[in-house]
């Protein structure tokens, strides 16, 4: 939660705590009449605005940051014709997944895994 949140809240529960007071301290013989309960009123109204505009704002978790990885392919390496070792079957580029920093290749079919290494170029 961020600090401005814990500010908001914080004071819009001072505000509903004095509303309230003032609700409360308008009657009775020595109360101070309806003048009291507007200015109750008023600050509650504005305690439940705060808090609506604190909850509203949505916080951003670290772990919601997009994550964009680009794998370089060595240029001998044709997609087209990448097939599994197990069963034969056809692979395409959506196979392809970063496991521990290196790229992996799963097979739809029959879900053999396969490291995909680079040979030298030259």
């Amino acid at each position: 939660m961020s600090a401005g949140r814990v500010i908001a809240y914080i004071v819009s529960a001072i505000l509903i705590l004095f509303g309230v007071l003032f609700i409360l301290g308008a009657g009775g013989t020595g109360g101070g009449g309806w003048g009291w309960v507007g200015t109750g009123l008023i600050l509650v109204l504005i305690a439940f605005v705060l808090i609506w505009f604190a909850s509203r704002k949505k916080a951003t978790a670290v772990g919601d940051q997009a994550l964009t990885l680009n794998i370089e392919l060595p240029g001998n390496v044709s997609l087209d014709t990448l097939k599994c070792k197990s069963c034969g079957g056809a692979l395409t580029s959506k196979n392809i997944n970063m496991v521990a920093g290196a790229p992996v290749v799963t097979c739809p079919y029959c879900d053999t895994t396969y490291q995909l290494t680079e040979e030298p170029k030259w």
